[in-house]
């Protein structure tokens, strides 16, 4: 199935909407993914001669090294074209300057400044298409004392509180794994993008969007905040406990390193899991009868019911629990996951065609539209791979000037 019969088989929310990419890691390039998943059609534009590290980032497809044979890079650049252009080079800028004027939205997550120094900030973009809309998304935003710092997410997530949430009371603040702000920022750039082009729709005029990752991953500590503005008290980490909740926390099940998570924030629902447990004697401990009784003694309780579940299959104890009314999960690893019968079912994985990586699946999205679902359509893009496309396809260039971009350098 060729590419342009894939891109127009079906008219999707976004379909009419053009964007250009300048992602970098995985921030911006998971944003932009939700549009294109919904349809927009997007050039993702990259650097040959300094390749995204998402492409340098282990594992690889049979452990063979490559910047085409890695899932982090192709898992959030799916429908996405791939172009790779040299910014400093004019020939280069020329290029992009024609993307601009085709695109509807310019997406980028450098450092503040660079697009400026490049001849492709938000005024100059302006000058060649007036009512674009432009996102750009960095560690603290835009503007401030501290904009200009550089770094990923690993180096913001303790910046926003988060580590210092994160681990036991009696040992160092923990980061957690990978970077948090990657995975909590998307879904703002994209209802912000989403806005911006209804904004668009009504009056013409487009915008500016300065995204801060600092401020949105601050947004889901706002109760921590909130309780100390009020109450004066400052949160510290507590494992898996929960202030309102006994028993809260993961538990060790029958098999390696298998484990469910099991939460009871009221006495039905501890009677309940009594019930389940066959009521033993030591569920009768008057230390157990209420919730302030077992937050007071969490240490044996959480011994004690160990001691039971690590009899069950956290499969077992999920459904067996459930059925009662006690709210308990299995703590899936990558496996799980991928066996999981509910992703299963809702077709959260789908597999696609990669050039060099053979069959691979991809995440579809979370949520479905009923009338206008997503659709998976092109695998993410090799280095380069739609170079020649971009320009003579959806830029409308010669052959002739094909060739000469490329004996000139604007692809690096």
């Amino acid at each position: 199935m060729s590419i342009e019969h894939r891109i127009t088989m079906g008219k999707q929310a976004l379909a009419d909407v053009k964007i250009a990419d300048f992602g970098w890691v995985m921030v911006l390039p998971v944003t932009i993914k939700y549009l294109a998943d919904h349809g927009a059609q997007v050039i993702r534009i990259e650097s040959s001669s300094r390749v995204d590290m998402c492409r340098t980032a282990a594992p690889y497809k049979d452990n063979v090294p490559g910047v085409n044979r890695t899932p982090h890079f192709a898992t959030v650049n799916n429908n996405k074209y791939g172009i790779t252009l040299n910014l400093r080079h004019p020939k280069g800028l020329e290029v992009v300057k024609r993307i601009v004027a085709w695109a509807d939205v310019v997406a980028e997550g450098f450092t503040p400044g660079t697009m400026d120094r490049l001849g492709l900030g938000y005024e100059q973009l302006r000058a060649i298409k007036p009512d674009i809309i432009m996102l750009s998304t960095c560690n603290l935003g835009q503007t401030g004392p501290y904009a200009g710092h550089p770094g990923l997410g690993p180096m913001l997530t303790p910046y926003t509180g988060v580590s210092e949430l994160t681990g036991w009371p009696d040992r160092e603040p923990s980061v957690p794994y990978g970077a948090y702000t990657d995975l909590t920022t998307p879904p703002f750039g994209a209802v912000a993008l989403v806005a911006a082009l209804d904004y668009r729709r009504r009056t013409g005029k487009g915008q500016y969007i300065d995204l801060s990752q600092y401020e949105v991953g601050i947004q889901y500590l706002l109760p921590t905040i909130l309780d100390y503005t009020v109450n004066g008290r400052v949160q510290n980490r507590a494992g898996n406990q929960c202030a309102y909740a006994a028993p809260h926390g993961a538990y060790p099940c029958r098999g390696q390193d298998r484990w469910c998570a099991i939460a009871v924030f009221s006495d039905e629902e501890w009677q309940s899991l009594c019930q389940v447990m066959g009521n033993p004697a030591w569920t009768r401990d008057p230390r157990f009868g209420t919730l302030q009784g077992r937050k007071a003694n969490e240490g044996e309780l959480d011994r004690l019911l160990a001691a039971w579940t690590v009899n069950f299959t956290p499969e077992e104890l999920m459904v067996t629990l459930q059925s009662q009314g006690v709210a308990a999960g299995v703590v899936e690893n990558c496996e799980d996951l991928y066996n999981d019968p509910q992703l299963k079912y809702r077709r959260h994985y789908q597999e696609l065609e990669h050039p060099e990586m053979g069959k691979h699946y991809y995440e579809a999205p979370s949520f479905k539209l009923s009338k206008t679902p997503a659709e998976l359509r092109m695998p993410g893009p090799c280095l380069g791979q739609h170079n020649e496309y971009v320009c003579s396809q959806i830029l409308g260039m010669s052959d002739k000037e094909f060739t000469d971009l490329v004996a000139a350098g604007a692809f690096g």
